[in-house]
């Protein structure tokens, strides 16, 4: 009997696969605990339009996340922090700080684990940041240290 998984079943296939199993296992088993359903005309074609929405929305997310890339590479963000002779910084700037700043000066709500700092940032000057947006989209924020 053919079934569309409607959820992961170990071992036999993952939500949304369409599969050949054995007639018993899929009634006694798959129907009954709704991890499949049968793979008749209208449910293959209600699959292949979730699908398709799917596909869509995932490259409307791609295409957000490019804009966003080109609106965060004009920026400057400046933050304001103390420093000591030399141009170090007392403490340092991480993550939380861009997050929160690009939130609260300039409105762009990026979650902190998106910004892929790889050690806090000690000194003054300018600072290039990768910024995760997507998992194919990748942009920069400028990040200006000023004193205080």
């Amino acid at each position: 009997m053919k079934v569309i998984f409607t959820q992961d079943v170990k071992g036999k296939g993952k939500k949304g696969d369409v599969k050949n199993v054995s007639d018993g296992y899929a009634r006694n088993y798959l129907l009954k605990n709704n991890l499949a359903q049968e793979a008749t005309p209208g449910n293959l074609k209600a699959l292949d339009a979730k699908k398709k929405k799917e596909q869509q929305q995932a490259e409307e997310e791609k295409k957000e996340a490019e804009l966003l890339k080109k609106e965060l590479a004009d920026l400057n963000v400046d933050i304001k922090a103390k420093a000591g002779d030399g141009g170090r910084l007392f403490g340092s700037i991480t993550s939380k700080h861009i997050a929160d700043t690009l939130k609260k000066d300039y409105g762009y709500k990026i979650d902190k684990r998106k910004i892929e700092l790889d050690n806090p940032i000690r000194t003054l000057g300018y600072t290039d940041v990768p910024v995760k947006l997507h998992k194919e989209v990748t942009g920069t924020i400028k990040v200006h240290v000023v004193e205080q």
